[in-house]
């Protein structure tokens, strides 16, 4: 795929009465923006692994207790099938539960369906399922946007929980201070410290926090991560987008998912992959992300790592 062939943002079309931009017809369904990835971007995430560190970007799947958003907490048990053996039993195994992949068949763009225009479910798992995914993993060159240690640098200590929206221009402001730049294909994830900073609260702190960075949900950030052929976005939040939302802003799961075909990482575990990058002052990696080979899912647990 020649992504300089591809139409910049404001050259896409408007998909129907929504007033946001759509990719259909210029990416392959089952991929949608992983098609930015080849070889190329492959091999230039492999030169990156200089230390050997590997940090994998994973909670475990019952770090969330109980899990966001009214999801089911995982059950599981210990059995023992004989004398000499025991084997785990999954059950309610909500892949989004902790940190998680959004796979295109998550969201839908109201009445417009899936990405693609697909607007039956059985047809959209068939035609967008993890399992296009799996079978052939995501491995490339990842990129860490630490926004929450460039403000603490800048500005002093900031609050994950006020809701604060990402700009492009802060992002560039951040890639700037860190020295490193992106590229077409590149995974990019942007650290927040939600994540460390809910998990270290009670119980009661819990519920009462109601917000939680992250990017901006507007028109802008799908242009920007469009126009910067970004392949795929993860953050430490959780939805990637800051929250709660903002109708003036809009939903940018819609904007990325069922339009632009850019999936979402959420709920990731970067404060390590932050120190490591910070120690190193290398902000770039090799990324691997293995999707559960469920045919038909339209998420999977994160299954990342970063590889310096």
């Amino acid at each position: 795929m020649r992504l300089s062939e591809l139409p910049l943002y404001d050259e896409l079309p408007e998909l129907g009465q929504l007033k946001i931009r759509h990719s259909w017809g210029h990416l392959p369904m089952e991929k949608g923006t992983l098609a930015f990835i080849d070889t190329e971007q492959v091999l230039d995430g492999a030169s990156l692994v200089v230390s050997g560190k590997a940090v994998p970007l994973n909670l475990g799947v019952n770090a969330f207790d109980p899990p966001l958003f009214g999801r089911d907490p995982i059950e599981h048990a210990v059995v023992e099938t004989s004398r000499n053996e025991a084997e785990d039993v999954i059950g309610r195994f909500n892949p989004q539960a902790s940190s998680q992949l959004d796979g295109l068949g998550h969201v839908r763009a109201r009445e417009y369906g899936y990405y693609g225009g697909i607007t039956d479910l059985d047809e959209a798992r068939k035609r967008l399922g993890m399992h296009h995914w799996a079978t052939s993993g995501i491995v490339g060159r990842g990129v860490l946007l630490d926004v929450a240690r460039f403000r603490a640098e800048r500005d002093g200590a900031s609050d994950p929980f006020s809701g604060f929206g990402y700009t492009p221009a802060l992002l560039r402001e951040t890639a700037q201070w860190a020295g490193v730049e992106l590229r077409a294909g590149d995974v990019l994830l942007v650290r927040t410290g939600w994540v460390e900073a809910y998990l270290a609260l009670n119980a009661a702190d819990r519920q009462a926090t109601l917000g939680w960075d992250g990017l901006h949900a507007g028109e802008a950030t799908a242009r920007f991560l469009w126009d910067a052929r970004i392949a795929l976005v993860g953050s430490d939040n959780p939805a990637v987008e800051n929250g709660p939302g903002d109708p003036q802003a809009g939903s940018l799961h819609r904007r990325l998912l069922p339009s632009l075909g850019m999936s979402l990482m959420e709920l990731l575990d970067l404060k390590m992959l932050g120190e490591q990058c910070r120690a190193q002052e290398k902000w770039e990696f090799q990324f691997v992300a293995v999707p559960l080979n469920l045919p038909g899912a339209v998420s999977s647990p994160a299954n990342a790592m970063a590889i310096l």
